[in-house]
């Protein structure tokens, strides 16, 4: 299994025990989870008091490379805050690092904003793929790049960024796997039953260059609110979906794992849907 999301370092709440490589290693072990991509933490202000940047990724990265895949973290307002800032030169050592994408990217701007579009169109270049955490709106008290119920921003920039491998995250994506999308639920977790196939299924079936992240709450709630629909989806989409967890606290729990595991032994999903999504399609995705 690889797995797309996962993170270390210190989080946002006081009291809440750091969760280092070490404690990120056993969970795989446990797991079965045979490599994980690292993703920077913070650099975002709206996302954490306690970075752990793209150096610290690299350097657990070079301590085990066989289990680690380093993806490198900017800002689209780094530089000088403007939709013409050079991101290239950074994005180019970072590569020659060993990162083989970017992300997580959380800054509270529509994602169709021009910083981001800027940032998207050199990542596209340099064939790194971008992971975004999604968000409802840009105001106080959330983090990530804003799309409107309906994704219309994110069609926007899939449609403008071809080259650009955008692999989409977080409750305001997930919420749109059903066309009955609650204004008010969206950036939650929606229940009950899947009435028809939402955007997401929209988006993922029409743009090449759109992969969904599996991990947290959030992409596990999507498969998993409506079984027999999330089958479907599973097997549908077995070409566009990543397996992940977003490891970042210890005792974590990781339903995921075992729904997965479950489904293709139960012949819910195919063994070739199964493979694809936990292992095949981020060997893929990131030129492994």
């Amino acid at each position: 299994m690889i797995d797309i999301h996962t993170h270390i370092g210190r989080g946002t709440v006081k009291e809440e025990p750091v969760f280092g490589i070490d404690e990120l290693l056993k969970r795989m072990d446990e797991l079965g989870i045979e490599k994980a991509v690292l993703l920077p933490r913070g650099v975002s202000p709206e996302c954490s008091f306690f970075h752990f940047d793209t150096e610290r990724v690299l350097e657990v990265y070079k301590k085990y490379p066989d289990r680690i895949i380093p993806f490198c973290k900017l800002d689209p307002r780094n530089g000088n805050n403007s939709p013409e800032t050079d991101f290239k030169w950074v994005l180019e050592e970072y590569k020659n690092e060993g990162c083989k994408g970017v992300g997580e990217l959380t800054a509270n701007l529509y994602v169709n904003d021009e910083r981001y579009k800027n940032l998207f169109r050199q990542c596209g270049e340099l064939n790194l793929p971008v992971l975004i955490h999604f968000a409802v709106s840009v105001k106080y008290g959330i983090y990530g790049a804003a799309v409107d119920k309906g994704l219309g921003q994110l069609e926007e920039v899939l449609k403008e960024f071809p080259d650009t491998i955008f692999i989409g995250h977080a409750m305001a994506f997930w919420s749109e796997i059903s066309s009955e999308v609650d204004e008010e639920k969206r950036g939650g977790y929606p229940e009950g039953p899947v009435k028809s196939p939402g955007r997401v299924c929209e988006l993922l079936e029409k743009y090449p260059n759109l992969y969904g992240d599996l991990s947290a709450n959030s992409g596990y709630n999507a498969i998993s609110r409506d079984p027999e629909f999330g089958y479907w989806f599973l097997e549908k989409f077995q070409d566009k979906l990543l397996f992940g967890t977003d490891l970042c606290h210890v005792n974590q729990e990781v339903p995921i794992v075992d729904y997965l595991r479950q489904a293709v032994e139960k012949g819910k999903i195919s063994e070739i849907a199964y493979r694809k999504i936990i292992e095949e399609n981020a060997r893929k995705v990131l030129s492994l």
